[in-house]
This record gives C-alpha cells, sequence and structure tokens, in this order.
C-alpha cells in the first residue's frame, strides 16, 4: 500500500466563484479608501494597506508569467523579511511603492481581469492536474484555495489597519478557514508542545462557530471526535482564533478572551504558540 498524499480534489466552479468574489470585495473596500488609509501600518510587519495591495498584485502577476519590477539584488534589507518567499514578495512591494494609490488599484484591477479569464477558461481537469503550491506538491485546485485563503486573510488585514470591519463567515470564510485547519496539527504538536496521549479542542465561537480536536499519537493531527474530553479546551472567537493563527496578534493581548478548560498550563503555551503562516 502506498503512502503517497493523496491530491487535494477541489470543485472548481464554487471555489473560482468564491475566489471572483473576494476580488470583488477588495475591489470595493480599496476603491473607498481615502489617502491615509492607504498609508495606514497593517498588522503586518513594515507593510501598509499600499504593501498589502502590491503583494496581492504581485502573486497574481507570477501565476500570469510577469516579472517582478526589482530584481532580487535590487530589493533593500528589511528586517520582516526572513525566508525566500518574504524576499521575493519583497520584490513586488518594494518595486510598486512609488506607484499611486489610483495606480495601484488599476493595477489590481487589470490582473484580476486576467486572472479571472484564465480560471474561467480553465476545466475541472485542470484543477485537478498536479501542481506545486505554497503548501508543496498538491492539485492546482489546491493552489487557487490557498490564493483565496491568501485574499480572504489579506482583506481583513487591510479592515483591521482602516477600521472597516466586513464579513468573517460564508463560503469564502469557509474555504479559508479548511487551509488553517490544514496547519493545526504542526502547531499544536510542533510549535505548542503537546505532549503525546494529549488531545486538543478549540470551541470557536463567532462566524465559524465549530469544534475542531486535536489528538497527538505520533504526529498531532486533527481528527473528527474525541472519545473523551480534550486536556484541554480553548474556547474563543473565530475571528481572534484566526488571527491567532495568522501571527497577527498576541495571545497574551487578548488573554481575557480566551477561555481555557482542563490543563490551563498547556491551553496557554498552545494559544501563544499558534502562529504558523507564512
Amino acid at each position: 500500500m502506498s503512502d503517497a498524499k493523496q491530491p487535494t480534489l477541489i470543485d472548481r466552479e464554487p471555489l473560482t466563484a468564491a475566489l471572483f468574489e473576494e476580488w470583488d470585495i477588495l475591489d470595493g473596500l480599496l476603491a473607498g479608501l481615502t489617502d491615509q488609509q492607504w498609508s495606514s501600518p497593517t498588522p503586518l510587519p513594515g507593510w501598509t494597506v499600499h504593501d498589502v495591495v502590491a503583494h496581492l498584485i504581485g502573486i497574481e502577476s507570477m501565476l500570469s508569467d510577469v516579472e517582478p519590477p526589482l530584481a532580487a539584488d535590487e530589493v533593500p534589507d528589511s528586517p520582516h523579511v526572513h525566508n525566500p518567499i518574504g524576499a521575493f514578495n519583497e520584490r513586488w512591494v518594494a518595486g510598486l511603492r512609488s506607484h499611486s494609490h489610483a495606480q495601484l488599484l488599476s493595477g489590481f484591477r487589470d490582473i484580476i481581469r486576467t486572472r479571472r479569464a484564465a480560471l474561467s477558461a480553465m476545466t475541472q481537469d485542470d484543477f485537478d492536474a498536479p501542481s506545486m503550491t505554497p503548501v508543496g506538491p498538491d492539485s492546482y485546485g489546491r493552489f487557487m484555495r490557498t490564493r483565496l485563503f491568501d485574499c480572504w486573510f489579506h482583506e481583513h488585514d487591510i479592515r483591521d489597519a482602516v477600521g472597516l470591519p466586513g464579513e468573517e463567515g460564508g463560503p469564502r470564510a469557509e474555504y479559508s478557514l479548511a487551509e488553517l485547519i490544514g496547519g493545526l496539527g504542526f502547531a499544536v504538536g510542533k510549535k505548542g508542545g503537546a505532549p503525546q496521549g494529549s488531545t486538543v479542542t478549540f470551541a470557536l465561537t463567532g462566524p465559524l462557530a465549530r469544534d475542531i480536536h486535536i489528538a497527538v499519537h505520533g504526529r498531532a493531527a486533527v481528527v473528527p471526535a474525541l472519545d473523551a474530553p480534550a486536556t484541554t479546551t480553548l474556547r474563543l472567537d473565530s475571528r481572534l482564533f484566526t488571527r491567532l493563527c495568522g501571527g497577527r496578534v498576541s495571545a497574551a493581548d487578548h488573554a481575557g478572551e480566551i477561555e481555557i478548560l482542563g490543563d490551563e498550563a498547556l491551553g496557554r503555551q498552545i494559544a501563544a504558540n499558534l502562529a504558523f503562516t507564512i
């Protein structure tokens, strides 16, 4: 029996519909921002709203075989860059920093128009085909789910920066949560140090309310259910949960919003180490 990982197969039509909706929402959000809001710092170190949009343009441009505006050796050193992916992102962020906000919005619209046409022309077989993705080899559909996740997350980075809350439930959020759940085993077992034989439940409230269970038997992994109460249960709003997983906020700053049942020390340790996205 092969131990090879099976590809993630995702229905093309609902996923592209959710991605197109996300792009439309971003367009509307950006169109209503003032110059001051475009220059607002976001939860991402070193990036303003303008920089986040430049990053989104960059990734979609890469998928359309468009070269970055700066070569690798032209990018200034930045303390927030820690890996090759971050260095690549800066080729777009730094390269588009001199563009006006109007130019950047126009550029976003242009590349999204190109990507929308390309995705609309694809078939389910194209989505099921093997592809290299930000999370390793998988299907092209999985790659597009990571694109939706990235865009959705950055939408809320922008909203948090300018104080304009938005919808954090529904299909776009469900696809994004699926990406987060895929990394929870690593966050709980490797980063959070949950010991062998322990179990963890995230009891989410809010727009993505549900219970998510992790069991540490060998590697920590998400499981459908537990046979007994979890070693530790963390009850928190899904909006805080996503920001903790994304490293946008710290658990210490929101300790009063996280209820821990069972092993409190383990729960605090896990909450403090939830950040695992790139």
